[in-house]
């Protein structure tokens, strides 16, 4: 009888079993692919020595998260590269405003109108990324907030809409970067809590960075695996579970999937069937024959770039992909360039480069030319450069995995109460109707993003649980 199985080897998984196995409990994980990594993975998708992140690559929450940070993951190979700028957000003038590491520099960015409104909107975060992390991340009800004040200021500023957030600002600089940034959850800017999800990647950039792992996104997952390897944990890839009963007996079954999945797997029945998958994510891996060619200078020393011409080209994108239900003539993108950074990703001389944007929930057809239309805006010459392009929407993104349902790289939808009480509204949003059955993937709170923190606080739930029991 082990004391833990888990299924499902993303990071959340594999975070999950760490951090059991640190408790001293038996873990045996079993993953369907024949590597690690769910959605921190690394292959060769385009062509030979050209080394691509088929969904993650920058990692402004993994860098930052309270689970890894408490593990010596750099002990297993684990090393953050940091470009220049952590973000550019270019304009079709050829400026851009960008994130930097000094809140001035990202201040100044934006325009005299609104340099001083960013500097007193992030000041009272500054210097406290640690505690706030922690309090974030976690369910708001599992314990006393370590800086209750600092958290409730926050809640304050961010859990109205981004919509509401960029009233602040006096000018469009300002509110298409904030756009940007809350755009990452795939839901309309008037989605509440949007805006603390800007804020998040905002004071990111300032206190942790927005690096990239050397050699891709893989390293975060094998480094985990690694760890958990020594802890006495025991890793079976290329098992696909499709009944409990194939699973060693276990005290405690943990679930790095998606919700639906669970319920299929353990028999739960229509115990999630209220639960909303969101818009999908077409997105396209590059081999590049040179760096892309970037109008705006800041754009060419920042390993991350969003591009969406204004706020309301931005909000347009977002509700055509997740309310209206049709591809965006403009999307808006969200783009890494890894071997700015990490040249060894690619042969001399050539690059890896790769951008994503909205489409509808299961959309199956080709965004490939009005991607490149809108990267060519800001980029002229772009498409000269591409030696190979693997291109993949949702049919492609949920076969590669399956956590991805629709191709929903956020595994469930920002509507609703789901919003902040993922997947559904409990005291313990891990646990499930089976006593000994646990869900720890992004479905649950506090939701995508390589930080591990859904597996951890869900490894704090199935602790708790079995110790009452023992």
């Amino acid at each position: 009888m082990r004391d833990v199985v888990v299924v499902g080897a993303g990071p959340n998984g594999l975070t999950a079993a760490v951090e059991l196995a640190r408790r001293g409990m038996s873990v045996e994980l079993f993953e369907a692919k024949d590597t690690v990594g769910g959605g921190a993975r690394t292959e060769e998708l385009t062509l030979p020595g050209f080394h691509h992140d088929p969904c993650s690559s920058a990692h402004p929450t993994g860098i930052g998260s309270p689970a890894f940070r408490a593990m010596p993951l750099e002990r297993y190979g684990l090393e953050w590269l940091h470009a220049e700028l952590p973000l550019a957000h270019p304009f079709l003038d050829g400026t851009a405003a960008v994130l930097a590491r000094s809140v001035g520099e990202s201040a100044a960015s934006l325009g005299p109108r609104d340099a001083g409104t960013y500097r007193r909107l992030m000041a009272p975060y500054l210097g406290k990324w640690d505690t706030l992390a922690a309090d974030f991340l976690k369910v708001p009800w599992d314990g006393l907030p370590k800086d209750p004040v600092t958290l409730a200021r926050f809640g304050l500023v961010g859990l109205p809409p981004a919509s509401v957030l960029t009233r602040r600002f006096r000018d469009d600089r300002a509110r298409t970067l904030i756009s940007g940034l809350a755009a990452h959850v795939m839901a309309p800017l008037s989605t509440p809590a949007t805006g603390a999800i800007a804020l998040v990647f905002a004071l990111a950039a300032h206190e942790v960075g927005w690096p990239l792992a050397r050699g891709g996104s893989q390293r975060i997952a094998d480094a985990l695996a690694a760890y958990l390897r020594d802890l006495g944990g025991a890793i079976h890839t290329g098992v696909e579970v499709k009944r409990l009963d194939e699973l060693p007996p276990a005290r405690a079954y943990v679930f790095d999937t998606s919700p639906t999945a669970l319920a299929r797997i353990a028999g739960l029945g229509r115990a999630y069937e209220g639960f909303r998958y969101g818009a999908g994510a077409f997105k396209i891996d590059y081999a590049l024959d040179g760096p892309v060619p970037w109008t705006a200078p800041e754009a060419r020393r920042a390993g991350s770039v969003h591009l969406g011409s204004s706020s309301a080209e931005i909000g347009t994108a977002l509700r055509a992909a997740s309310v209206e239900g049709r591809a965006p003539e403009k999307p808006f993108l969200v783009t890494t360039q890894p071997t700015l950074v990490d040249p060894g990703r690619a042969p001399e001389g050539k690059h890896v480069y790769w951008a994503y944007g909205h489409v509808p929930n299961g959309f199956d057809g080709d965004l490939t030319d009005a991607v490149e239309r809108q990267i060519e805006r800001f980029a002229p010459g772009f498409r000269d450069l591409v030696l190979a392009r693997a291109v993949a929407g949702p049919p492609e993104l949920a076969r590669r995995n399956a956590n991805y349902v629709g191709g929903d790289i956020g595994c469930g939808a920002f509507t609703g109460l789901q919003t902040l009480l993922r997947p559904r509204p409990a005291y313990n949003p891990y646990g499930t109707a089976h006593p000994a059955v646990f869900l720890c993937s992004s479905a649950a709170w506090p939701g995508p993003g390589v930080h591990g923190m859904s597996g951890h606080n869900a490894a704090k739930a199935v602790w708790r649980r079995l110790r009452a029991n023992r």
